[in-house]
């Protein structure tokens, strides 16, 4: 369990981080309830996931399979109203696991991984929501789909294989502004009728946010650098 000092930093962190996200959400207009706040948790232990659910936060997001499923299970058992988020890169061979843990995945970024996805929800009769990961800087060390790729692969996943594709998600190049790959991925969205948007993490997660993010993904402002708080 986190000492005594280490909870309140955490709940004084999302505290903060929630002010903001609800400033930057008035500042451009919106209401502050139209965007969600995912706490990042990857790398950190389930006592510090935790202290964020005993400071009443519920929406989480994790980048791998294998981590969530040694952290996230007791936690859901005692926290049944939990939702949590896959946000990093998805293997075929581990589409099994992440539709039984997951309650979302961000990251949907080639047909055959579309295709596993859809049968495995088939077989287990659940269906997490489903977002298309656009790589708008093109970046080939990165994945998801190439912008010029991306009206094609929503039609596939949502027409053909009957995903719930709920939105898109991006992770701009951490070298370029991220304004114009926020507005790139929201008019990707609008030509789609795609309502949700996940972009915007601790550095960026303000402008995401005027530029229509509905999540946006933070972690070191809230549970501080690998290990800390």
């Amino acid at each position: 369990m986190p000492s005594v000092t280490e909870e309140s930093a955490i709940a004084a962190n999302l505290d903060a981080v929630e002010r903001r996200v609800a400033a930057a959400a008035r500042a451009a207009g919106r209401d502050p309830a139209s965007v969600k706040l995912v706490a990042v948790s990857k790398t950190h232990p389930a006592e510090a996931v935790a202290a964020a659910l005993r400071a009443g936060h519920l929406l989480f997001g994790e980048n791998r399979v294998q981590e969530a499923a040694q952290k996230y299970p007791d936690l859901r058992a005692r926290w049944p109203r939990l939702s949590l988020h896959l946000i990093g890169p998805l293997q075929t061979n581990k589409v099994r696991d992440a539709v039984a843990l997951f309650d979302a995945i961000e990251t949907v970024d080639r047909p055959r991984l579309a295709e596993a996805l859809a049968r495995e929800m088939e077989r287990q009769g659940k269906r997490p929501t489903c977002f298309i990961e656009i790589n708008t800087g093109e970046e080939a060390q990165k994945s998801g789909v190439a912008p010029r790729a991306a009206d094609q692969f929503i039609a596939l996943c949502r027409d053909k294989l009957a995903l719930p594709v709920a939105g898109l998600m991006c992770i701009p190049p951490e070298a370029e502004e991220p304004a114009p790959h926020f507005a790139l991925l929201r008019e990707i969205a609008r030509r789609n009728g795609l309502a949700e948007l996940s972009m915007g993490m601790s550095a960026d997660f303000e402008t995401a946010i005027r530029f229509g993010a509905t999540l946006v993904r933070v972690g070191t402002a809230i549970f501080g650098a690998r290990g800390n708080v």
